[in-house]
This record gives structure tokens, sequence and C-alpha cells, in this order.
């Protein structure tokens, strides 16, 4: 339910190409994996995250995406309903990027999702997919 919840908001957001929605921590690492070994630069530009997913929570996830040279380019924002203090340190110690707490209210989340979108996709420039010389 929750995630088709999220579905439904993110597509009503001109502002995103929506690759995937995933329902567990698995389904989004294999959805990753399977976008690297495709090798036709089809990752995400950026990696929305919550941290309470069934079978493989969000900091194993972030830790998963962090720990992969092409992966760990991708900015990841943790979208989740803890405000616990512990949680938003861990997840930038984890490697977050930005640290958003879902509201409850539909009309609230579609808001929340919309600043985010729009400071991705307007406000920042984002790196490449391939890894840079040094």
């Amino acid at each position: 339910m929750q995630t088709l919840v999220m579905k439904a908001a993110l597509a009503e957001l001109p502002q995103l190409d929506l690759l995937a929605v995933a329902k567990d921590g698995f389904e989004a690492l294999a959805f990753l994996r399977q976008q690297l070994q495709s090798g036709d630069g089809s990752l995400p530009d950026v990696i929305l995250l919550d941290l309470s997913m069934p079978n493989m929570d969000g900091f194993e996830v972030l830790a998963e995406v962090k720990s992969v040279p092409l992966l760990r380019r991708i900015p990841v924002v943790v979208f989740s309903t803890s405000g616990d203090q512990e949680d938003v340190d861990r997840a930038y110690e984890e490697g977050a990027n930005s640290y958003v707490l879902k509201p409850a209210r539909l009309d609230d989340l579609k808001q929340s999702l919309e600043l985010v979108a729009t400071y991705w996709s307007a406000a920042t420039r984002l790196p490449t997919h391939t890894p840079m010389s040094v």
C-alpha cells in the first residue's frame, strides 16, 4: 500500500523521469545491479530511499549503494518517517546526501516530494555515471 501511494505521488511530478519504485531493499538493489550490468547508462540520477523497508532496511541498502564505485556517485535522499536524531546521524554517516522527514498526510507528502524533486532536478548539478579519471 505504501509503495503504491509513493509511486502515485512520484508519478505526478513532471520534473522526474521515474525509473523504478522498489517494494523492498532486495528489489532496489537488484534493480540497480541490473542497470549496472546493462551498461546502457540508465542509472538513476537520484535515489529516494525509505529507511523502513521489508526484508532489508534502508541503512543496508545505503551501505551497499555507497560500496559500489559507480553507484556511490548517485545522490541518495533518505525519505523517512523517523525523526530520531540517531537515524539522521547514521544515514549521513552511511553516505546519505539528504535526509527528509516523510509527512503522514498525502497532500503534505506530495508537497515534500515536489520540493525534493525540484531541488535535485533544477537546483543542483549531478555527477556523470562514469568514474572520472584521476
